[in-house]
């Protein structure tokens, strides 16, 4: 298993947080909803949550232009998460 810098865990984690505050708030159903609109695999998906392989830089393009997700917020944890 590949070592990750604890930076990419941080954003991982981020990602993860996000896709959860969207779903509590009804705005997706779920992570499901998510890997299916955007065509991701899900074992990839599944991989990167448990650090297995990093996070697809798309990944978080789509969270900040479809979802309003900060990019600083998600990028360094800093600020609100959403815009």
């Amino acid at each position: 298993m590949p070592i990750l810098p604890p930076e990419t865990k941080e954003m991982t984690d981020r990602f993860f947080s996000a896709l959860e505050a969207l779903s509590k708030e009804k705005v997706i159903r779920g992570r499901g909803t998510f890997v299916r609109r955007y065509g991701i695999d899900l074992r990839n998906f599944y991989k990167v949550r448990d650090y297995i392989i990093r996070i697809k830089p798309e990944w978080l393009i789509y969270l900040v232009r479809d979802y309003y997700v900060s990019a600083e917020w998600l990028m360094t944890g800093r600020g609100e998460m959403f815009k």
